[in-house]
């Protein structure tokens, strides 16, 4: 039984799934405020929001696209894959859902060093950890084990889950760039109802990939077991 709105053979179907949880775990929006607050007086911090979500995409896609074969490669099944991920994506979300604030302590931490050193940290730390971090790399590996079997179905799987990482790097670009903005508009409050909101259609999601994991390990024992 598929629970997605759509078939994830479809690009719309995939791109329901994917966008969710990708944007609940990098989460651009309330980023951003933490973004802002230590960059502050960088002369750089336009063009380095564009370089982070550049980054940042090329880190989603990666995951995406091959992380489910290396564990493949490894000897996981499928089913077990999807189990696994499931769990990852629930026990993240539940994280988020009930200590926001802890995770924004994660972030701000790790983009500590950003506040004081004037070199490069478009890559590190600014978009590995603090914006595309484990989680998030997790979160996207989970998402790839949903894949169809099938060839056709799988390049629409891709697409759909591909064009969903384009649009979340693209909202990391914009709210970075505009940060100053994104801070006035919310402030920290509102960056933490809105974190608790998208941690919850994550949960959601990290159910649902366990579902359909559970349901693959029972149809390949029920097999053998035939």
């Amino acid at each position: 039984m598929d629970l997605s709105p759509l078939p994830l053979t479809t690009v719309v179907g995939a791109f329901l799934l994917a966008f969710p949880a990708l944007f609940s775990i990098v989460n651009p929006v309330g980023a951003a405020i933490t973004f802002h607050q230590v960059t502050e007086g960088r002369s750089d911090r336009h063009e380095l929001a564009w370089r982070i979500a550049l980054n940042a995409l090329l880190i989603l896609l990666g995951s995406l696209l091959l992380g489910g074969y290396i564990l493949n490669f490894f000897g996981v099944s499928l089913g077990a894959l999807r189990v696994a991920g499931g769990l990852v994506v629930a026990i993240r979300a539940w994280q988020l859902l009930m200590q926001p604030e802890a995770q924004e302590n994660r972030k701000a931490n790790a983009a500590a060093s950003a506040e004081t050193v004037q070199e490069d940290v478009a890559f590190f730390p600014l978009t590995m950890p603090f914006t595309t971090g484990p989680g998030a790399i997790s979160v996207a590996i989970a998402l790839a084990s949903q894949r169809p079997a099938d060839g056709h179905g799988a390049l629409s799987f891709f697409v759909g889950v591909s064009i969903a990482a384009i649009l979340v790097a693209l909202l990391v670009g914009v709210s970075y760039r505009w940060s100053s903005k994104v801070l006035a508009l919310l402030g920290a409050s509102g960056a933490r109802v809105m974190s608790r909101l998208v941690a919850f259609l994550l949960l959601c999601v990290g159910v649902q990939i366990i579902s359909s994991g559970l349901e693959s390990l029972v149809t390949s024992y029920l097999k053998a077991a035939g």
